[in-house]
């Protein structure tokens, strides 16, 4: 509903500094060394809940990529967008490409259930708690049922507490031993080549991290790691905006 986006000329990013489904955007869009336009939100200023930001995104998320006045919402379809619309340098494999979008996939499936829940229990509830002013005008706003269940969860005195983080972890475990068979003799999720799968699934390890997830028992991932770490796009696209999480 805001037609502002619309006059836009080129690739145009809301994203948000610590927000993890950001940090993939801005790396895709470094990995494909395309020029874009920085819109930046705040998130702990609240800067998202407003008329205008949700008239862009009707979530209330970030990241949004405006390219040529066409909106395009949810991380992981947007990286996926632009590999499609900007095929050179390419993130795909040259076989596999379904198994890498169950990755994509995968991913995107555990923001509400288990990554949020965990961030916000060990991390951040404190820090991004919305007054009450703040919490009506959130709740005017939004539409999405399952969003506004999980932050009614932490409105007020509320707060996520050991029960949630139980949770998170059981299906978290359960992910992370999955990516660690998989990377077991590779160097990149997919085999030999840097992919969409790893821009979906490093911000992810890198936000746990910040936030204390344990690890150590994850040999494979933690040299994946490694290498994601050492890659221009994660120095750029994560490290230049959120230098440690833990301190956010």
């Amino acid at each position: 509903t805001n037609k502002s986006v619309e006059s836009y000329k080129g690739l145009h990013l809301y994203h948000g500094d610590i927000s993890n489904c950001s940090m993939r955007v801005r790396m895709a869009l470094i990995e494909k060394d395309l020029p874009w336009t920085s819109h930046h939100i705040d998130l702990k200023k609240k800067e998202n809940i407003t008329d205008d930001y949700f008239g862009i995104n009707p979530n209330g998320l970030v990241p949004t990529l405006v390219d040529n006045g066409i909106v395009h919402i949810e991380s992981n379809d947007i990286i996926n967008y632009l590999d499609e619309t900007y095929p050179q340098p390419s993130l795909r494999p040259q076989n596999g490409e379904n198994k890498m979008l169950e990755w994509l996939k995968l991913a995107a499936s555990l923001h509400v259930p288990a990554i949020k829940p965990y961030v916000y229990a060990t991390m951040i509830q404190k820090k991004v708690k919305k007054t009450a002013e703040e919490q009506k005008k959130y709740d005017e706003l939004q539409k999405n049922k399952e969003l506004k269940e999980f932050h009614s969860k932490h409105a007020g005195d509320k707060s996520f507490g050991n029960a949630s983080i139980a949770k998170s972890v059981e299906i978290l475990e359960g992910c992370f031993n999955k990516l660690e068979k998989t990377l077991e003799g590779r160097e990149w999720i997919m085999g030999d080549k840097f992919t969409l799968a790893d821009i979906s699934w490093i911000p992810l390890h890198f936000v746990l991290v910040g936030c204390g997830y344990p690890f150590e028992k994850y040999s494979n991932i933690s040299r994946w790691s490694e290498n994601c770490g050492s890659r221009p796009s994660f120095k750029e696209g994560v490290l230049k905006w959120c230098p440690d999480f833990s301190k956010v």
